[in-house]
């Protein structure tokens, strides 16, 4: 856990696969062709005091949803690059909008697409259910699985090993 936190110590920008971290990975269709996907809403009040601690977000999916779109205006999340099966150009991108390094990006993924991104990340991440090629390229393995709390779990170690934790629960603990 010391190389870990080692790294989390660096980490400015979150970036998150959505299907499958975000959410558990199944796909529900209206037969009107409408998505659903369920979040996990602990992730989302996780990925909001990562704002609060002056960090940056951003999702890289291979899809393109409504519903996705939505969430990341509702969590203010900085960036989104959806339709993206080759993750590299949108990651690429995005560090250089923000003027980051790899050394500064924490990367959650849990399929092949994501190895790439999980390679040149600073803190790479395999959710628990992830495949077990990520979790090969991964420095870190969640306990909890995607959609079901794998974010909210990085982003406390994060902010924890950044010591920015406590100052951020001082809101919900305050008499």
């Amino acid at each position: 856990m010391t190389e870990i936190i080692k790294r989390a110590h660096k980490i400015k920008m979150l970036i998150l696969d959505c299907d499958g971290v975000l959410t558990d990975g199944r796909i529900l269709m209206t037969a009107e062709g409408d998505e659903m996907k369920a979040f996990d809403v602990k992730d989302g009040h996780a990925i909001v005091m990562w704002h609060r601690a002056g960090l940056r977000s951003a999702i890289i999916s291979g899809r393109q949803s409504a519903v996705v779109q939505k969430r990341v205006n509702e969590l203010g999340i900085h960036h989104l690059h959806e339709m993206a099966w080759v993750k590299r150009e949108p990651y690429l991108a995005i560090l250089a909008e923000e003027g980051l390094a790899d050394e500064a990006v924490c990367y959650i993924g849990d399929d092949v697409v994501d190895i790439p991104l999980l390679r040149r990340a600073g803190l790479a991440v395999a959710v628990a259910d992830a495949v077990d090629e990520v979790k090969a390229h991964s420095h870190f393995v969640t306990e909890r699985e995607g959609g079901r709390g794998a974010v909210r779990e990085v982003i406390e170690v994060i902010l924890k090993a950044q010591e920015k934790w406590d100052e951020l629960m001082a809101r919900y603990t305050m008499d």
